[in-house]
């Protein structure tokens, strides 16, 4: 059974950063996702399966990297010089394991975590 963990959310100050982690069963191509309350779930990153083939959501380009250890199986979202508009819900999610590209696409993602919260404060 696949299964996909995230953490690493809290509470933060405008301007500050958190660094999220996904850990998976195993090495699938990986993203992240965002959902404020009365939105719908949004593209953050996402990273390939191997190789260093990465997207962004041009909201987060230059403040937020993602990065992974595959020995380890986890996925990375660090979050700098974050805003009010950042907080969410952040969710990780896979994609079945034939696919090495990530997806910008929610229904693209097959598996997901339960979700870390992130709240940025001013």
């Amino acid at each position: 059974q696949v299964r996909v963990v995230e953490s690493g959310g809290g509470l933060v100050q405008t301007g500050g950063s958190l660094r999220l982690s996904c850990a998976a069963s195993r090495p699938y191509a990986m993203g992240w996702f965002r959902q404020a309350p009365g939105k719908e779930r949004e593209f953050v990153a996402a990273h390939s399966r191997s190789g260093d083939t990465t997207y962004y959501a041009d909201s987060v380009k230059g403040r937020f990297s993602i990065s992974r250890d595959n020995a380890k199986n986890i996925v990375y979202l660090q979050m700098n010089s974050l805003e009010s508009e950042d907080t969410a819900v952040y969710y990780c999610a896979a994609r079945l394991p034939g696919y090495v590209l990530p997806s910008r696409i929610v229904d693209e993602y097959n598996y997901w975590g339960q979700g870390t919260q992130v709240t940025v404060s001013s």
